[in-house]
């Protein structure tokens, strides 16, 4: 940050060297306007670690914060605002309940700044959508559990999603890049407790790529990229097996959550479903490659 002392120095130069160009000469200011890139979401979109306790703490390592220092190579003047809540839902995120925000939610917080920074919007990222469906955890999987999680959770989220979608769109304008993200799955972390585990990471993967179709269809009504961070995370790969130094030999998908994530790590810091330093790099890179900034 400038101090007045440097401030005033500026403008004297600047006026000097105004005045010795003479009088035809125009004032000339070499400031690049600020633009912004605005991170919307939960807990990944604040870059939520577990520390040394355990406890999970907003870091300046997650995808935001890494994809921001990639853009502002070349973006000298971008700066980074992020509104996300961990924990946040789609619901929260519209009606507020979680973090406080002047307007009463997320939504509502990004709306107003969308709106008064127009023309000077270079990014918005999002990711909501993971905290929702609650009946689909990676504990005590069962048929009743399942059908609510099909039936309840994910299509109210999906209907919230498009409501978030269509008001930041609307605020944001028609030209702005906005890129949302499919999710990486924790869950497969069980597969290491044996039969029964390997059937809730089978389940919990075909529920989560069904989960991923609808929510890439929802970004696409509204005009928004994804980045295919369920892709990134190999999510779907069962097939290819390899060695985690602590944890075994285990399918590449189940691998990369031990790698990427705090999920097989001993406590107290895992299980923890956030990603580590190295997990929100490979998130921030999805981002970059779908807003078409690599």
């Amino acid at each position: 940050m400038f101090s007045v002392r440097v401030a005033l120095a500026a403008a004297v130069t600047a006026a000097a060297v105004t005045a010795c160009s003479g009088p035809s000469a125009p004032a000339r200011s070499d400031a690049v306007p600020a633009t912004y890139y605005l991170a919307l979401g939960d807990s990944l979109s604040q870059g939520v670690q577990p520390d040394a306790a355990g406890t999970s703490v907003e870091t300046g390592q997650g995808y935001a914060d890494q994809l921001y220092a990639m853009l502002r190579r070349g973006q000298p003047a971008l700066k980074l605002v992020k509104l996300g809540c961990p924990g946040e839902t789609t619901a929260t995120m519209i009606h507020g309940g979680i973090c406080r925000y002047r307007g009463g939610s997320q939504l509502a917080a990004a709306v107003a700044f969308l709106s008064a920074h127009r023309g000077h919007l270079y990014l918005v990222t999002i990711d909501i959508g993971a905290n929702d469906p609650e009946d689909c955890g990676s504990g005590g999987v069962s048929l009743r559990t399942l059908t609510t999680c099909i039936g309840t959770d994910i299509p109210d989220a999906v209907s919230n999603l498009d409501t978030i979608l269509a008001r930041l769109r609307a605020a944001a304008g028609p030209s702005v890049r906005i890129v949302g993200m499919s999710y990486y799955l924790p869950a497969l972390a069980v597969w290491r407790d044996g039969l029964a585990g390997q059937a809730v990471a089978w389940v919990g993967e075909r529920l989560a790529a069904g989960y991923k179709d609808l929510l890439d269809n929802a970004y696409a009504k509204s005009d928004v990229r994804v980045a295919n961070v369920f892709g990134a995370f190999d999510t779907s790969d069962f097939g290819n097996r390899e060695t985690v130094p602590g944890v075994g030999t285990v399918p590449r998908n189940v691998a990369l959550i031990c790698r990427w994530t705090w999920e097989c790590a001993g406590p107290p810091r895992g299980p923890n479903q956030h990603a580590n330093q190295a997990g929100y790099g490979v998130i921030a890179r999805a981002f970059l490659s779908a807003a078409g900034l690599s």
